[in-house]
Order: structure tokens, then C-alpha cells, then sequence
């Protein structure tokens, strides 16, 4: 397991003081929410390279941990002391309630190629979910898949029934605590530093995220049930604060786009086979882990709770939130027809 300590708000302040005034220098910096060689690092250190070889500025990244969790480096970034932040909408739907729709049950396909497919063409995530971000002050670069979601719990799960009474940890994240009630399940949001200790102690009896983080985060270690329920994908989002990105040349700002689609390419390269890898390297390290993989029948039992999640989305957000379902629904069915 990899054990990281996190830095208290006020040594936060200590480690940034003197950034701050130079905020706007060419030396950028740029935080996210997950561990060395993990898939938002891989984005972040590409990024960094590019911008680096192609340019005098230099990039900074600071990896989970080093900044605090994932509100304090969106807060860091909206006060401008972070120029740019990678963050997955299941901690900034709080901030912008209609990125949950990420955490609205089989919604997404699991299928790799055609969620790739839906991602590069898809007019919700390109056109209308910049403007959602601008209206936070954040210029929104990329969004992109890490990851299938997958439950792990402290006993083999097939059904609704069988999640009754467990508490399942989420992000915070009102949405996919809507999920996992719907689930039957007992959602207990937490953030990502309490997550394993949770585990451990029993507090918890699972929770969800791609394989790739169980693995690297040691989850199976704690939760060695492994469920794959077909039921998302795990989404994230890289963005500039937009105070920041305004402020730069046209020669700046079209570097950075350039950066982010230099990253985007090399990160979906990276996941390619990432969660063969990581179930692999799972299974050798310990005989105690199980996977279970639902069948069409047991999955459907699932399914057929997901109109009530759709709802409370709706209910949520209003008639934007609406307005984005319908398209992203026709986005995926105009990726799904070809």
C-alpha cells in the first residue's frame, strides 16, 4: 500500500507562501488527485513535457497529498495560486452539479472503444461543458475516461439484495450517494484520505473506483471482493484557472490546448489494457481477492434502478441539467448507431 501524509490547511498555506504573488510567472503549476504513474499523473507529467519542450515556461505538478485533497487544490486553483487542476467531476459536482451526470448509472457503455469514440465527439463533453466550467472560473482543457468502475466489498455481491445494509464508500458527491441508495446500498461519503482506514477498521464495506486505483491505492488488500457491475466509468476533467488562461497570449493559450491534446492522446494510449495490467498484478499479489463478473440477468437488476438516479439528476439541476442529458444521450446513440 502506499501511505501518503496529508498536509494540514495551515502547512498548506507555509509550502505555498511566496507562490501566491507569483502566480502569473512562467513557472505553472499544476495539481491532481492521484498517485506517481497513476492515469491522471501520466496526463499531468505529458503535459508538462510537452508545454517544457516547447516552450521557456516550466510546469510544477504536485500529486495527491502534497496539496491537501481534492477540495483544497480546486480552491488553491479558483484563488489562482494553481494555474491548473485535474479534477473528476465526482468532486466538482459540488461545484458544478451538472458534471454528476458521470454518476447517473448505465449511462456510459463499458465497451472501451466506443466510450473513447463518445468522448472525442460527443457536443456535451466538447461544447456545452465548457461553458459550465467558465461559469465556475475554470477553463475546461480536456475530459477524459481513466477507467470501468468497479465495486469492491467485503463479500462477493450479485445482487441489489446482497448490498443491503453495507456501507459503500462514495465521494462526495450527493449524486452517487443517489446511486448506491438506489443500489441498496448505504452510501458513506468520504474523502479519498479515510478511505483505506475505513476498509480496515470495518466502517466501510467497500466502495468503488477503476482497478487501476484499487490497485495502486492497496484497496484489494482491505476489500478483496471485486464486482464488475457494468455500470460506468470512472470521468476526469483538466482545466486552467480561466483568470489565468484569459490573461495569456493567443501564443500561450494555444500551447496549452496543444499541451492537453498532446496529454489526452498519450493518457488514452496509457489506459489501453491498464485494467488487465492491474487485475493481473491484483490476483498475484493476493489469494485472497475474488471477481465476480455480473451476467446480463444480474445486471439488469441494477439497471432497472437507474430511471430513479436519472430523476434525482434532473431534480438537481434543473432544465441545464435536462438539456445536457438529452444530448449526451443523443451522443451516445449517434456513437452506438455507427
Amino acid at each position: 500500500m502506499k501511505a501518503t501524509k496529508l498536509l494540514t490547511t495551515a502547512s498548506i498555506g507555509a509550502a505555498l507562501f511566496g507562490l501566491s504573488a507569483a502566480a502569473y510567472s512562467d513557472e505553472w503549476r499544476y495539481a491532481h488527485e492521484e498517485f506517481e504513474g497513476d492515469v491522471q499523473d501520466v496526463f499531468a507529467v505529458a503535459f508538462k513535457e510537452y508545454i517544457e519542450e516547447n516552450s521557456d515556461h516550466t510546469v510544477q505538478v504536485y500529486r495527491f497529498g502534497e496539496l491537501g485533497e481534492s477540495d483544497d487544490i480546486m480552491e488553491q486553483t479558483q484563488a489562482g495560486i494553481l494555474q491548473f487542476v485535474n479534477q473528476s467531476p465526482g468532486f466538482t459536482g459540488a461545484l458544478i452539479p451538472e458534471a454528476q451526470i458521470f454518476f447517473i448509472p448505465y449511462l456510459l457503455p463499458t465497451d472501451e472503444e466506443t466510450v473513447l469514440e463518445f468522448f472525442e465527439e460527443s457536443k456535451a463533453i466538447n461544447e456545452m461543458f465548457p461553458e459550465l466550467y467558465a461559469e465556475q472560473g475554470l477553463e475546461l482543457l480536456q475530459m477524459y475516461p481513466e477507467g470501468e468502475m468497479v465495486i469492491t466489498v467485503d463479500e462477493p455481491v450479485r445482487s441489489p439484495e446482497d448490498l443491503r445494509g453495507k456501507n459503500i464508500r462514495t465521494m462526495t458527491n450527493p449524486l452517487l450517494s443517489e446511486t448506491y441508495r438506489a443500489f441498496g446500498a448505504t452510501p458513506t461519503p468520504l474523502p479519498w484520505g479515510e478511505v483505506y482506514g475505513g476498509l480496515q477498521t470495518g466502517i466501510l464495506q467497500g466502495q468503488e473506483n477503476p482497478i487501476f486505483w484499487i490497485e495502486s491505492g492497496g484497496l484489494y488488500e482491505v476489500s478483496p471482493h471485486l464486482v464488475f457491475t457494468g455500470h460506468g466509468w470512472f470521468t476526469t476533467a483538466m482545466m486552467a484557472n480561466k483568470d489565468f488562461f484569459d490573461g495569456l497570449s493567443e501564443e500561450d493559450q494555444e500551447l496549452i490546448r496543444q499541451a492537453s491534446e498532446a496529454a489526452y492522446d498519450h493518457t488514452i494510449e496509457h489506459i489501453s489494457g491498464l485494467a488487465e495490467e492491474s487485475l493481473q498484478k491484483i490476483q498475484e499479489d493476493s489469494d485472497e481477492v475474488t471477481v465476480t463478473r455480473l451476467d446480463e440477468e444480474e445486471i439488469e437488476a441494477f439497471r432497472e434502478r437507474a430511471p430513479q438516479v436519472e430523476e434525482r439528476f434532473i431534480e438537481m439541476t434543473g432544465e441545464s441539467g435536462r438539456e445536457l442529458l438529452e444530448q449526451f444521450k443523443a451522443d451516445l446513440e449517434a456513437v452506438t448507431n455507427e
